[in-house]
């Protein structure tokens, strides 16, 4: 297997690098707002719409910038990773454009459209039980087999940086409109994405709060600050997010998470279909569970947003047709 040995904490130097180097690689997802979203919130509210982003998440920015790093030796066994969907098919992506060998190893009931898009960029896919298997020891078992590097989910500082992208966009955005954010709040999985985030954040708009939004039975990151310690998840939660269950936060994104987050907040299933919903009727964007999490946080009323600019950012919206259609049934 071959082994990356970057630096151990990536910086806001780093998320500007990965802008340069992701330019006409990945899309700029636009700035959304809408008026009954500011009345429902209380103050500004503008929205990342990852979903528009390739492969359907903000994933293909970390992937991509992940990948391009790969050396020659690297390159020539493929790349490994272990994925609900939404990595997976970013690293499927992104190893394609490059030429590589792609290795996919996803969890036994996975949403199929997340499973039939890693397989249409050309990656192979083995299944794991999601219970019962170390995922990252798996991932390792699969690269020393065949000579290749492991390029996980989130726990990676080519990956926090690239994912870090997003934020850097939306703060030029809010700036071109003549807006400062007040807060940013993002979904927080493994912790990848809003790590990136408080890095761009740090950089680029230190005055702005961090929040991660969880799902209920999931809230590993939020607990985790409280204790100032990583905390991990019973997994007894319920599976809608499926996107969003990491047993624990990474060392590496808790590391950078824990002294620059404001806090955390947990939202329910319903409130999850309700963001869901919100997204398609108003913004028309399709959002999958897990990518809904920050704005359901909103329409709860759970994030400082009364009279203030907040950034939200719907991650993904790779989602199956029979779960988009139970939201929408929702009441």
């Amino acid at each position: 297997m071959n082994a990356i040995s970057p630096p151990p904490l990536p910086t806001f130097a780093d998320v500007e690098a990965a802008a340069r180097r992701l330019a006409g690689r990945v899309v700029r997802t636009p700035m959304l707002r809408h008026p009954l979203l500011d009345q429902l919130a209380g103050g500004t509210v503008l929205v990342k719409p990852e979903p528009l982003q390739r492969t359907g998440s903000f994933k293909f920015r970390g992937a991509t910038n992940a990948v391009l790093q790969l050396d020659a030796a690297q390159r020539q066994g493929g790349v490994v990773t272990h994925s609900s969907g939404n990595h997976g098919q970013a690293i499927a992506a992104a190893a394609a454009a490059e030429g590589l060998r792609a290795l996919i190893a996803m969890p036994q009931g996975a949403p199929a459209i997340k499973v039939e898009s890693t397989r249409r960029w050309g990656a192979e896919i083995t299944f794991f039980d999601r219970h019962n298997t170390d995922r990252e020891a798996l991932a390792a078992r699969l690269a020393a087999e065949r000579g290749a590097t492991v390029l996980p989910p989130f726990d990676h500082p080519h990956v926090i940086a690239g994912q870090g992208t997003l934020a850097l966009e939306l703060i030029e955005d809010a700036r071109a409109a003549g807006l400062t954010l007040d807060a940013l709040a993002t979904a927080a999985g493994g912790g990848g994405l809003i790590a990136g985030c408080a890095l761009a954040v740090e950089g680029a708009s230190p005055g702005t709060e961090v929040w991660a939004v969880e799902p209920e039975g999931w809230d590993d990151t939020a607990r985790s600050l409280a204790a100032g310690e990583r905390l991990a998840n019973d997994g007894q939660g319920l599976n809608l997010c499926d996107a969003l269950l990491s047993m624990r936060p990474g060392e590496l994104t808790f590391a950078i998470n824990q002294p620059r987050l404001a806090g955390g907040v947990y939202v329910t299933p319903e409130e999850v279909f309700r963001a869901m919903r919100f997204a398609f009727e108003a913004l028309k964007v399709v959002v999958e569970p897990g990518g809904s999490v920050a704005l359901a946080a909103l329409l709860a009323g759970k994030l400082p947003a009364q009279g203030r600019t907040i950034g939200i950012v719907l991650s993904g919206g790779n989602v199956d047709p029979a779960v988009f259609a139970q939201a929408l049934a929702a009441g």
